[in-house]
């Protein structure tokens, strides 16, 4: 019987059946080939611990070669994957503007399903792989078409305004998108004195703070930033004094009234490296900041992170595995992809405009 990698394989169970279709010993060659890779990670991943990933890392590169891919993975993932394998990387607004741009055949979304459903609405010729389809978002779940639709019937001529971290199905039924790096100027740029901005409620909190318009929301929230609390901010600030602390805009609002910064992944990753602050915390996924500490030397950077589980369901092994049988493939309804895309577009030309 063929063995197979699929979402509920055990990790020493997926690298057997790895090593079945790959060498993979850690040969001189593959130290050779990765050795610039493992310079970036040193202070992330133990030297011990590099024979075990680096073949994997150097199968990966080689084979996407094979197959005319692309690796888009976002701030949140491991540094093995963000150093090791990625193409491009970025938050949910650079990758949807990255999967207009890239020429490759088949795409391969380091990230969470909805971020690969944006992908192939934009997209919809090309093949889009995401390593393990279990990859949710709390926000997605959150919020359904027909919870879009009674939201239109209360407020009518209202229009919507609707974060990425959404299923193509609700895309379909709202105005525009937006991401935590552009809800402000999508929110100043829709017509009108009020918006309805779903489904985080945290992040149309926050940037109802920031407009004079009324803005409507929705009961969603990031599960990795929804637990943080203005006491935990109080407790780091006891902790490490001279610190700065930066914060997502998923996080509630009196979280984001108790940091020196606020933005998102992309602005935050920004403020660090030109601020390059002596210590600081970042108040999000804990991968960020590995990785941002990997780019940026006489940063010190200190651990105040949740961990989001549903990222870390992306590893190498899944992804080579996925390039290796072209499954876990992403599926949008035909009828679905031409207003999806148009509220995905639609974000990315406004805020180029805003540019």
């Amino acid at each position: 019987m063929v063995q197979t990698i699929n979402a509920f394989t055990p990790l020493e169970d997926a690298r057997a059946i790895l090593a079945e279709n790959f060498d993979l010993k850690f040969s001189p060659a593959v130290e050779r080939e990765t050795g610039g890779i493992f310079d970036r990670v040193r202070d992330k991943i133990p030297e011990i611990e590099w024979p075990f990933y680096a073949p994997l890392i150097f199968q990966i590169n080689r084979l996407k070669k094979e197959r005319d891919a692309v690796i888009l993975a976002h701030n949140y993932q491991t540094p093995q994957i963000y150093h090791g394998v990625a193409d491009f990387v970025g938050d949910s607004l650079q990758l949807a503007i990255e999967a207009t741009r890239v020429d490759q055949s088949v795409i391969v979304q380091c990230g969470v399903h909805f971020m690969a459903e944006t992908s192939k609405l934009l997209n919809p010729q090309k093949t889009v792989l995401i390593p393990d389809s279990r990859a949710g978002c709390s926000l997605a779940e959150s919020i359904s078409v027909d919870d879009v639709e009674a939201m239109r019937e209360m407020y009518p001529g209202v229009p919507v305004v609707t974060y990425v971290n959404t299923s193509a199905a609700v895309k379909a039924v709202t105005d525009v998108c937006c991401t935590s790096s552009n809800a402000l100027d999508i929110v100043e740029a829709v017509e009108g004195d009020t918006v309805i901005m779903i489904p985080d409620q945290y992040l149309a909190q926050n940037t109802a703070k920031r407009t004079k318009k009324k803005v409507i929301t929705w009961a969603g929230a990031c599960e990795v930033h929804e637990t943080f609390t203005a006491e935990d901010i109080a407790e780091l600030r006891h902790a490490y004094p001279t610190a700065k602390i930066i914060a997502h805009p998923e996080c509630p609002p009196e979280v984001i009234d108790a940091v020196d910064f606020a933005g998102s992944t992309a602005a935050m990753i920004d403020w660090v490296k030109t601020e390059r602050p002596a210590r600081v915390v970042m108040v999000t996924e804990c991968s960020m900041s590995d990785n941002v500490a990997s780019e940026t030397t006489g940063v010190d950077f200190l651990r105040g992170c949740n961990i989001c589980p549903h990222m870390k369901r992306i590893n190498l092994e899944n992804v080579l595995w996925s390039l290796h049988t072209g499954t876990e493939e992403v599926t949008v309804p035909e009828d679905i992809i031409p207003p999806a895309r148009r509220a995905v577009e639609r974000m990315i030309e406004m805020s180029r405009k805003r540019d």
